[in-house]
Parts: C-alpha cells; structure tokens; sequence
C-alpha cells in the first residue's frame, strides 16, 4: 500500500508519524497511542513501564561496548490539540488526522496535524526500532496531557527516571536548541448571571472568524487577533450608542490556543438592524485595518438567528459581563530585559461560555519571572472580583532556568557544528515545557529541547519542513551516538 510519505527521510520515523496520525490521541484520549508505544516496545523485545495517569516509559540497553556511558532520556509529550476550521468536519475523538504533502511541507486538511509532539514521539519509537544505531543506555519517556495540564510530567514519580541527561524533542525550529521556558497558571473565572423572563425583540448572532489563532505562548507576538476579545470591544462600544440584549456569548476552544472564533447571541429592536449591522460593519473595518499585516482571512457576520432562544441577560449582568471581558489583559505584556526578541510576560483570554446562570471565563498566563506572573495573576483576580466574579486559580507550573555552562549544551553545540559547519542558536522559549517540571522533581539533570521545524502548532495552519525531520533525525542519532 503507498504512503503519503514514500521517499520521505527517515523512512523508520515517517512510517511511525503515518501510524500516529492513525490514532486519536487529543489531550485526555492518549490510550491508544500509549498501547501502541508498547507494542512498539514489545517487538523490539525492550523492557516498558506506565504509570498511574498513563505516562510510559520505555528502557533500552547500550549497544555493544558502550554499557557504561551515562544514560540518556529521550522526551516526547503523547498528546496533541484538537483545533480546526469551523467548515471541516472532523470528530478528533475517532477520526483520523488527514495529512497532505504542499511542496516541502506536510500539514493536515482543515485541522491540526499533531506534528506537536508526534514527530518526536515518531523520532523516539525510530530509536527504539533501530538496531543500527550507537547509543549508551537509553530511555524513553512518553508523558500524557501535556498540553493541557502537563499532568503526564507533574505526575511521575521518584525513582520512574535513572538517566541524567534528558534530549526534549517538543521545540519547533530546526537549528534552535531551547535551554529555558517560562512558567504558567491559569485563572478560572465564573460571574453569576440573571436573566430576565423574556424579550420583545428578534434574535440575532454577531459572528467573528477566520483568525489564525495559534499557540498562546509561542505565537503570543505574532500580533495576531484574540476573537473574544475582539467580540468584547465590539459589544462594548455597542453597548454605548444602542439597546440590545445578550443572551449567549462563545469563543475559543482550548486554554493554551488564542481564540479563532467567537459569537453572541443578541436580542435587538427590528427597527434598529441597519443601523447596528452599519455599526459593526464600520466597527469590523477598523479592526481588518489594525490587523490586515497578519489576518488575511478574518471576518465577521451580523444576521438573523434561528438558534436556541434564550432568556436574555439583565442589563446589569450584560455590562458585567462585557466590561470584564473588554478589561481582562490579553497579549504581550512584558519582554524580556536580557534575552531579544524573548517576551517575559504574556496573557491570553482563552475561553468564554455563558450558561444559565453563569458565565465561564478562562484566562492562561505566562512568564519566565515567577513574580511577574503571580502579579499578572493577582491583576485578573482583581478585575474578575470587581465584576462579583468567583476566581479559582490552580497551581501552575513551574519555568526552566537556562543554564549556559550545561555540559550537555557544550557536547550537542559540538556535534552540531560539525554536521552542519555552522553554531546553532541558543535561547528560551515563551511557553511550558515538561523540563521545567522535570528538573525540579530530578534536581542535577542536564537538558536540552531540541526538533524539526514545526510552524502554527495549535492551529489549522500546523505544518512541518519535511527537510527539517531529515536534519533533525542525523542530528539526535549523532548526539546519541557521541554521548555513548
């Protein structure tokens, strides 16, 4: 049977990614791609274990003669995000990811490839299957619900690592080594809600799509458009010059993606429709103007609903609402002082769901100062309790502190220059990484995240350089083989 990747190189890495996008494995639903990491693991006659929230871990012993090397852990995340296009249908829950090859690019049709992380997932289950290679002792750490809650990492317990020197497959751009990541919370806000018996108006749907998203951590400074909030000003400068009534308010689909669509659900004088849709109309075109650099395909519609009609909001929980949503902070807040180009202190507003008798609001922050984070923090909790919000913030998770004397750092900056005649770059990322949380709970171990080009995680747009696998491959087989 052909493949879509036939000729692709690595042959043994790209036959795994194939299998991998075969299998749902979305954030909570990563079984599957676990039981099939062990029957990997059990043809190739390698010892396996899996813990209690479903992280795997696979050994494998040195090759011939290097049996006394320091052991290596190869780490790669099970779990993938679940985003796509409002017109594909697509149940991330059973269907399969449907890739395509575009030039020197393979990416998905109307969905998230899940390239983060299956490519390094791929590039681990390459290196157990590959009896060819030279390598000291070997072990392989597959870690559940990483992009979600990081629960795969939090979770492991002393003793599940031997190795002191672990290789982070999970960074995006071929030539790049990550030696530091921010740390992050979120912040859960729920705002009662009263609504009133009825209305006299006709329903409408106020409708914003078509913005890129993306990842709330590497894409925060991209520039790109946050739909909720952007459905948030649009209302809010509404609320000022017209009457209308909210009943529903939806956007944004996941904590660590900025929001792509969002709508509302609006009661409105008939008399009064061509004169708000020019309003919003007018109100659209500024906002393609401020973003038209970066979102060439975002939109908007304002028509006649015939959805659910539910009671609308009392004015006073409507500007409650809108209020908070127009103030909560969304975007870069902070560079870093040191580090060019590196944002500090970011925050996105992730999620918005009415129901009933409350509003849900989800915010995801993000820092590599753990006091600016608990200040960015403490400003949402402030806003949401100004509104008569409840907030819930749960612990977050910690960031990694680069270290430029990394013994290991010195060895892989080595072989990578000798491969490719030329310094790779060193920096950190704005967003979470298991090695934060891995380092803190194995104090003394010495990482490095390092991978292909991967562009638009978390979004439709996911794609990965087909050049960059090969390249990514030689390279860890060669590190493999050197730290041996």
């Amino acid at each position: 049977m052909s493949s879509t990747f036939d000729g692709f190189k690595p042959p043994l890495l790209w036959k795994h990614f194939e299998h991998i996008l075969t299998i749902p494995h979305c954030s909570g639903n990563e079984k599957a791609l676990g039981d099939y990491i062990i029957s990997v693991a059990e043809n190739s006659n390698l010892e396996w274990e899996k813990d209690k929230v479903g992280s795997v871990i696979v050994r494998k012993k040195a090759t011939a003669g290097h049996e006394h090397a320091e052991g290596v852990i190869l780490q790669g995340h099970l779990d993938m995000v679940g985003e796509k296009n409002s017109d594909v249908v697509h149940d991330f829950a059973k269907d399969e990811i449907q890739a395509e090859v575009k030039g020197e690019w393979v990416q998905a049709k109307g969905t998230t490839l899940g390239a983060d992380n299956g490519i390094g997932v791929a590039a681990s289950l390459a290196v157990m299957e590959d009896s060819t290679l030279t390598h000291g002792p070997l072990e392989f750490l597959f870690t559940v619900d990483e992009e979600t809650g990081l629960t795969g990492a939090t979770k492991i317990e002393p003793g599940f690592l031997k190795g002191k020197k672990l290789l982070n497959l999970d960074s995006e751009e071929e030539g790049e080594f990550t030696i530091g990541c921010a740390g992050g919370a979120d912040s859960e806000i729920t705002l009662a809600l009263k609504r009133n018996a009825g209305s006299s108006g006709e329903l409408f749907q106020l409708k914003l799509f078509g913005f890129r998203g993306g990842h709330s951590g590497i894409d925060i400074n991209q520039g790109r458009g946050n739909a909720v909030q952007l459905l948030a000003r649009m209302l809010w400068n509404a609320m000022k010059e017209f009457s209308f009534e909210l009943a529903r308010m939806e956007g944004g689909n996941k904590r660590n993606a900025i929001a792509r669509e969002a709508w509302a659900d609006l009661y409105i004088d008939p008399s009064q429709e061509q004169n708000l849709s020019s309003f919003f109309q007018e109100a659209f075109e500024k906002i393609n103007l401020e973003y038209k650099a970066v979102e060439k395909e975002a939109n908007f519609s304002f028509e006649k609903s015939d959805g659910n009609k539910e009671e609308p909001l009392t004015p006073e929980s409507q500007e409650a609402l809108i209020n908070l949503l127009f103030t909560l902070p969304h975007g870069v807040l902070a560079m870093h002082p040191e580090m060019e180009g590196l944002v500090e202190t970011s925050s996105n507003l992730a999620i918005i769901r009415t129901h009933q008798d409350h509003a849900e609001i989800i915010c995801s922050s993000r820092s590599s100062e753990a006091s600016a984070l608990k200040s960015t923090r403490a400003t949402i909790a402030t806003l949401g309790k100004q509104a008569g919000a409840e907030i819930n913030q749960p612990e977050g998770y910690p960031g990694w502190m680069p270290n430029l004397q990394s013994p290991l750092l010195k060895t892989l900056k080595e072989v990578y220059q000798k491969i490719s005649q030329k310094e790779p770059e060193v920096g950190a990322i704005h967003a979470g990484l298991e090695c934060g949380i891995i380092g803190e709970k194995f104090p003394g171990m010495d990482m490095i995240s390092f991978g292909p080009t991967i562009e638009h995680p978390h979004s439709p747009e996911e794609r990965v350089h087909v050049g960059s696998v090969d390249k990514f491959w030689i390279f860890l087989t060669a590190v493999l083989a050197e730290l041996g």
